[in-house]
C-alpha cells in the first residue's frame, strides 16, 4: 500500500504561481496529477515516471512543470500564469507497476491504483 498526501494548495490571483506537492509513503513508478472542478470531468494534468520522463496536458503545456524527488518520494507541480480555469481540486496518483507506461496509465486512470485526497487550488480574477 502507498499513501499519498498532497499539500501546497491555496488561493491566488490570476497570473500568479503556486506549487503543490505530494509525498508518497513508499516507492512509486509513475505518478501524475489529476484535477477536477465542480460540474466538470476529471482530467489529467501532468505525469512523470520514476526516471523523470514527463508529459503535460495541452491545457497546461508551457505553464506547469511536473517534477519529482525520488529520495524524498515526493512529486511536485509548479504552476505559473494561473487563470480561473485552473481552479480545481488537484489530486496526486501513483502506481508501483513498472510495466505500465505513462500512456497506458493516462488512458486508464484506475490502473494507477493509489490516489491522494486532493488539495484545492483556487484562482480568482
Amino acid at each position: 500500500q502507498v499513501q499519498l498526501v498532497e499539500s501546497g494548495g491555496g488561493s491566488v490571483q490570476s497570473g500568479e504561481s503556486l506549487k503543490v506537492s505530494c509525498t508518497a509513503s513508499g516507492l512509486t513508478w509513475c505518478m501524475a496529477w489529476f484535477r477536477q472542478s465542480p460540474g466538470k470531468e476529471r482530467e489529467w494534468v501532468a505525469a512523470i515516471t520514476r526516471f523523470s520522463t514527463a508529459t503535460l496536458a495541452d491545457s497546461v503545456e508551457g505553464r506547469f512543470i511536473i517534477s519529482r524527488d525520488n529520495g524524498k518520494n515526493t512529486l511536485y507541480l509548479q504552476m505559473h500564469s494561473l487563470s480561473p480555469e485552473d481552479t480545481a481540486t488537484y489530486s496526486c496518483v501513483a502506481t508501483r507497476n513498472w510495466r505500465l507506461t505513462l500512456a497506458q496509465a493516462l488512458r486508464e486512470p484506475h490502473r494507477f491504483g493509489y490516489w491522494g485526497q486532493g488539495t484545492q487550488v483556487t484562482v480568482s480574477s
